[in-house]
C-alpha cells in the first residue's frame, strides 16, 4: 500500500449545498481542496479519534471525528472503496474504520444527543439526521417547542429554514446546549479596536469597521454587515495604478447581502499618505496571549498597513500581495474594461484578480485557457480573454498593445494553455502584434475580413457590367481603330463608361398626430416596479443621479426572482386590461376618429381593365368581359 490514498469526485456538505473536490489521505495528514473555492482543509493524523463508514445520499460516506470536537462528512466513495480505506487507517492511523446504519424509518419521536458541534436525533439507538449546530443562525423559545433557525447558501435550490423540537414545558437545557455551540453573532463585550469612515467600493459607501474576536461589524448610515472570521476565504493587499493609493480586498464566502444583491467581496481604498495610532482595547497581557506577537497593544503606520496586520492577526489568513509581473508602464497592473466598466486587472502568482466593478477573481487551477483577440474598434488595443473549466468566458477589452508582451510572457511563465499561440509566433517584432501584415497567417480575423473585402468588390463588378453591358466610349473605339490601322487582331475591345451612382433623396416620414384625449398605454410590469422602487434607490444612494438610478435599478430588477416578478407581472397585466377597457369606451364615444386613408375594394380592383402586353394585341379585338358578372363593355 502506497503512502497516500487519493479520491477524486468527493462532495462535502455545506450549508446545503454539494460542492465537490479531491480528498487525499496521507501520512501526516488528511487534506480535502474543494473545487469551487479552491479551500484547503487539513485534519493532522494525530487528532483523529473516530471514523464511521455509512450509506449517504451520494454512494458511500465518511464521518472523520477529531480530539478536538471537529467532525467532518465526505461523500461520493464507492462501495469497493471500503477494504483499502479501512487497511490504510489501521496502519497509519491506528484508528478503526466502522460501518453505522443509519435509521430510515421516517419516526419524527426519539432523543436527542450532542457530541461536540453536532446534534444528532437518533431513532431506537440509530441516527436518523444529524445538525450541525455552526450551521444554526438562531434558537428561539416557545411554550413547549424550541425553533432552530439556518443560515442559508445562496448557491442551494433548496434551503432548510428551521426546525422545531418539542421540549418539556419551562425546560432550558436543550436551548443552552444549542447557543453553546450555534453560530449565533451578537455583538456582546466592547470591539478590539475600531476603524473611522473607511472608503468603502464594494458595498459602496463609508462605513465604520469595528474588529470584534470572531467578526467584524460593518456599521453605515443605511446599512449594517456582520461578516464571522470562519466565512473569510482571501486577503489581497494591492497597489493602485497612480502608486498613491490601495486596494485591500477581502474574498467571502458565503457572501454579504443587501436586498437582492450579493457581494463575494469587500474592497476598501485607501491613500499611502494617511497614518494611524492605533490602540487596542485589551491588555498587553491578553494580546500577547490571544495573538502571540502577532499584534501589540499600541500600534502605528498607514492606515492600509495597520487594518492589513489586525485582519491577518484574527482571520488567521496571509495576504496576497502582487508577484513578479510589471507592466509596460512600470505599475503590477494592468488597464482595461469589463462589462462596459474601466478597471485594473492583477497578474498574480496564482491567479488573475480585477478590480473593481464587478470585482472578479480567477484562480489558475479553475482557467481551462486563454485568448488573445484583436479589439473590436482599433488596432491599438487588444481583447486577453479567459475560459473556465465550467465553460465561462472572462472578456478584458481595450488593454493597450503596449502591454502585449509582458502579459503573453507571464501567461507563457505560468504554463497556461493559449488558444491562438500561432498568433504570437507569427510575427517578428512584439511591439508589431497588431498591425496589418500579409506575413501574418494566423490572424483569423484578418483573414475573415479579406474575404468579405473580395466578396464586395466582385458583387460590384458585377453589378457595374449588367447594368452597363450596352453602352461604349465613342471617342475611346475611333482613336484605337485610327491608331492600329484597322488591325482587326490587335483591336482593343471597348471599355463600357461606368454610370455614376444616383442617391435618392428620402423622404420624411410624416408623424401622426398626437390624439391628447386618449387614454394612456399601460406600463410594463418593469416600470411599475421602478416607481414603486425608486424612492427606496434614492434613500439608499444619496445624490445619485437619474443615469445612476436607471443603471441601478436595471441590475436590481435582474436580480429579482420569478416569485418576486410575478407580482408585477400580475399588475402590469391588469393595467394593460384597464387600458383596453378604456380604449374601447374612447372609440365607441366617437374618440380617435381621423380623415379616411386612400383606400381601393377588392371590386374596384377587379373592375380594373389590364391592357395585354403588345404581342398579343392580334388575338385581342376588343377588352374582355367584366369579372364580375357576364356583361360586355
Amino acid at each position: 500500500m502506497g503512502d497516500t490514498l487519493e479520491f477524486s469526485d468527493i462532495y462535502q456538505e455545506v450549508k446545503g449545498s454539494w460542492n465537490d473536490g479531491r480528498l487525499r489521505f496521507g501520512r501526516q495528514s488528511v487534506v480535502y481542496k474543494s473545487s469551487k473555492t479552491g479551500k484547503v482543509d487539513s485534519i493532522p493524523a494525530a487528532e483523529l479519534s473516530q471514523a464511521q463508514w455509512r450509506r449517504v445520499c451520494l454512494g458511500q460516506g465518511i464521518k472523520l471525528t477529531t480530539s478536538t470536537g471537529h467532525i467532518y462528512k465526505y461523500d461520493g466513495f464507492r462501495d469497493t472503496d471500503f477494504e483499502k480505506i479501512s487497511e490504510y487507517f489501521k496502519a497509519h492511523y491506528k484508528v478503526e474504520l466502522s460501518e453505522k446504519e443509519l435509521c430510515v424509518k421516517g419516526w419524527n419521536w426519539g432523543t436527542t444527543k450532542f457530541s461536540g458541534p453536532l446534534l444528532s436525533f437518533e431513532v431506537s439507538d440509530s441516527p436518523a439526521f444529524e445538525i450541525p449546530l455552526a450551521s444554526v443562525s438562531q434558537c428561539a423559545t416557545g411554550k413547549n417547542e424550541v425553533t432552530l433557525e439556518f443560515h442559508q447558501n445562496d448557491e442551494a435550490e433548496v434551503s432548510l429554514m428551521e426546525v422545531r423540537f418539542y421540549v418539556p414545558p419551562g425546560d432550558t437545557v436543550f436551548r443552552d446546549r444549542v447557543l453553546s455551540k450555534a453560530d449565533v453573532i451578537q455583538a456582546t463585550g466592547d470591539a478590539v479596536c475600531i476603524f473611522k469612515e473607511l472608503q468603502c467600493l464594494t458595498p459602496r459607501g463609508r462605513y465604520d469597521i469595528r474588529i470584534y474576536p470572531s467578526f467584524l461589524h460593518l456599521h453605515g448610515k443605511t446599512f449594517d454587515y456582520k461578516i464571522p472570521y470562519t466565512t473569510v476565504l482571501r486577503l489581497f493587499l494591492l497597489p493602485h495604478k497612480d502608486q498613491r493609493q490601495m486596494f485591500f480586498m477581502i474574498s467571502l464566502d458565503p457572501p454579504i447581502k443587501q436586498g437582492q444583491t450579493r457581494y463575494h467581496f469587500l474592497i476598501l481604498l485607501f491613500s499611502k499618505e494617511e497614518d494611524l495610532s492605533l490602540s487596542l482595547n485589551m491588555t498587553e497581557e491578553e494580546v500577547e496571549k490571544r495573538y502571540g506577537g502577532k499584534l501589540s497593544k499600541n500600534m502605528s503606520g498607514s492606515l492600509y498597513e495597520m487594518v492589513g496586520r489586525v485582519m491577518k492577526a484574527l482571520v488567521n489568513k496571509k495576504i496576497t500581495v502582487p508577484g513578479n509581473f510589471l507592466g509596460h508602464s512600470g505599475t503590477q497592473c494592468i488597464t482595461c474594461s469589463y462589462k462596459a466598466s474601466s478597471g485594473l486587472l492583477y497578474p498574480l502568482e496564482r491567479g488573475f484578480v480585477y478590480i473593481h466593478k464587478p470585482p472578479v477573481h480567477l484562480r489558475f487551477e479553475e482557467v481551462s485557457c486563454v485568448n488573445f483577440a484583436r479589439g473590436t474598434t482599433t488596432t491599438r488595443s487588444f481583447d486577453f480573454e479567459i475560459e473556465t473549466k465550467q465553460g465561462t468566458q472572462f472578456t478584458f477589452s481595450s488593454i493597450e498593445r503596449e502591454e502585449y508582451g509582458k502579459l503573453f510572457d507571464f501567461v507563457t511563465a505560468k504554463k497556461l494553455s493559449i488558444k491562438n499561440r500561432g498568433f504570437k509566433e507569427g510575427i517578428k517584432g512584439k511591439d508589431d502584434m497588431l498591425e496589418d501584415s500579409d506575413e501574418d497567417q494566423h490572424d483569423a480575423y484578418l483573414e475573415r475580413m479579406k474575404e468579405e473585402g473580395k466578396i464586395r468588390e466582385e458583387a460590384n463588378d458585377s453589378d457595374d457590367s449588367d447594368g452597363e453591358s450596352g453602352e461604349y466610349d465613342s471617342k475611346a473605339s475611333a482613336s484605337d481603330s485610327s491608331a492600329e490601322g484597322g488591325d482587326s487582331d490587335r483591336e482593343k475591345k471597348k471599355r463600357p463608361a461606368k454610370k455614376a451612382k444616383v442617391v435618392k433623396e428620402r423622404k420624411p416620414r410624416k408623424k401622426k398626430p398626437k390624439d391628447s384625449g386618449a387614454p394612456k398605454r399601460p406600463m410594463s410590469a418593469y416600470f411599475l416596479w421602478l416607481n414603486a422602487s425608486r424612492e427606496s434607490i434614492k434613500a439608499e444612494h444619496p445624490g445619485i443621479s437619474i443615469t445612476e438610478i436607471s443603471k441601478r435599478a436595471g441590475e436590481m430588477w435582474r436580480e429579482l426572482g420569478k416569485e418576486q416578478k410575478v407580482e408585477w407581472d400580475g399588475k402590469a397585466e391588469e393595467a394593460k386590461k384597464n387600458y383596453e377597457v378604456a380604449m374601447r369606451e374612447y372609440r365607441e364615444s366617437g374618440g380617435g376618429s381621423s380623415a379616411p386613408s386612400k383606400k381601393y375594394s377588392i371590386m374596384s380592383l377587379l373592375n380594373t381593365y389590364i391592357p395585354p402586353p403588345a404581342k398579343h394585341l392580334h388575338n385581342m379585338t376588343r377588352p374582355p368581359p367584366c369579372f364580375m358578372c357576364s356583361c360586355k363593355p
